[in-house]
């Protein structure tokens, strides 16, 4: 069947099989050339094997629950709203979270994912207490920081390549209500966003918006989201009875693939004038529910098809705090001048690198999308440049079309892990379509 990921681009022909137990999981590794797929939330092509993609969607089971750490054991095809669902009644939120939702506990592991809180409290894996691997042989091996460390390490932000996850245990977040105390704080420029982020580097949430098409005085305007999580007393009465409810979300469907050239410079550009106006409009300090303030664009099902039927490309890079509002003012004039419209461009301050693989370190993360097409791949390859010559790197989960050079100049850690993959024959049993484009 015809796959991809979330970003509907590239598309690839490929075998799939979906197990239902560990038996036919285990089976279905020894058949090789296999790679885990979740809920195909990664943007790219790191979830497909063209010869044995094995959809993890039936190891959907939440094992048991220590109240008093907060530790969830939990099967890897398990969704994050489905954790969210059941644990948030009890007063626990994860640690850390993703822009959505609607991803498997398997893939936030294999991406190490991280989210507004990454300055503050790293990235996923630093919640994680151990994993249950499926290795080449079949073999299950509990991997964590004192057991198999070395594979631990590894498999946190290393795209599955390492094996695939059975089962995990981490830990949440004890909360006292399902809302989120948010600061809004507009910026008119980079300079302005960066000043921001410093001043709330004792936040444990914060993340913008910014307008990717902004140019000359305005370029890097922003609305930057400061958040916490509200304590029942910060609460009105009406909500401090039943603190953990919010309201339900109504869903808007996307129902059709959006006509070619939808999304182009003068409806972003307009887009992005009235979200910024009724940012400003807003700005201040507020109560927002969890789902809204965490997953916005969970509220839109199917929102991927407003890129049309070709779909679209992202682009994530991180670069390192002394060069990055260098980094991020060149990437940002090259946008401008390109004219390639992105209509989602988050901005977010990290913290401490960790992992042998995974995404982060100390600076600024920039995540960008655009439509699937020639100018915006070329684009793409002119932001890889500039990356590359302010130090910086890429996160390989919104990945699907960089080159292997590229990853290879970005980052030494790529070439460690090739390394490690040469020493054991079995390894290249876990290949994706991304791992042989990317040479890993």
């Amino acid at each position: 069947m015809k796959l991809s990921g979330w970003g509907r681009y590239p598309v690839v022909e490929a075998q799939v099989s979906a197990p239902r137990d560990e038996a036919g999981l285990i089976a279905q590794v020894r058949r090789g050339n296999a790679i885990a797929r979740g809920n195909g939330r990664a943007y790219g092509d790191s979830a497909i094997s063209p010869d044995n993609t094995i959809e993890m969607r039936h190891f959907n089971r939440l094992i048991a629950f220590d109240d008093a750490s907060g530790q969830l054991v939990a099967e890897a095809g398990v969704l994050l709203a489905d954790i969210i669902a059941a644990m948030l009644p009890r007063g626990w939120f994860p640690a850390v979270t993703p822009g959505t939702k609607f991803v498997t506990l398997g893939g936030m592991i294999a991406a190490d994912v991280h989210g507004k809180n990454h300055h503050r409290d790293g990235s996923f894996g630093n919640f994680v207490d151990w994993i249950d691997l499926v290795g080449a042989d079949g073999t299950v091996r509990r991997c964590s920081r004192d057991e198999n460390a070395e594979l631990f390490d590894w498999t946190l932000g290393g795209m599955g390549l390492t094996g695939i996850v059975l089962r995990a245990a981490f830990r949440l977040r004890r909360v006292e209500s399902g809302w989120i105390r948010q600061s809004l704080r507009p910026a008119p420029d980079l300079a302005a966003a960066c000043a921001l982020f410093e001043e709330a580097r004792d936040a444990t949430y914060s993340v913008a918006w910014i307008d990717a098409l902004a140019g000359g005085a305005a370029l890097g305007r922003s609305l930057v989201m400061v958040g916490e999580h509200a304590t029942r007393d910060a609460l009105d009465a009406r909500r401090r009875d039943t603190p953990l409810e919010v309201p339900h979300r109504r869903r808007l469907r996307v129902p059709f693939d959006a006509p070619p050239g939808l999304l182009n410079r003068l409806t972003v550009r307009a887009f992005n004038a009235l979200y910024d106006w009724n940012g400003r409009r807003h700005a201040g300090d507020s109560l927002i529910d969890w789902d809204s303030y965490f997953y916005p664009l969970d509220s839109i099902l199917g929102w991927n098809r407003i890129y049309g039927r070709r779909g679209f490309v992202q682009f994530q890079c991180v670069l390192p705090l002394d060069s990055a509002q260098a980094g991020l003012t060149a990437l940002l004039q090259a946008i401008a001048a390109h004219g390639q419209p992105s209509f989602l461009a988050v901005l977010k301050r990290m913290g401490p690198e960790r992992g042998a693989l995974s995404f982060p370190m100390p600076g600024y993360t920039l995540a960008l999308d655009f439509p699937a097409s020639r100018a915006s791949l070329q684009l793409m390859e002119l932001l890889d440049r500039l990356t590359l010559g302010h130090g910086g790197r890429f996160y390989l989960a919104k990945d699907g079309r960089m080159r292997a050079e590229t990853l290879t100049a970005s980052d030494p850690r790529a070439a460690a892990f090739r390394a490690l993959r040469a020493r054991d024959p079995r390894a290249e049993t876990f290949r994706s379509a991304q791992s042989e484009r990317l040479k890993l």
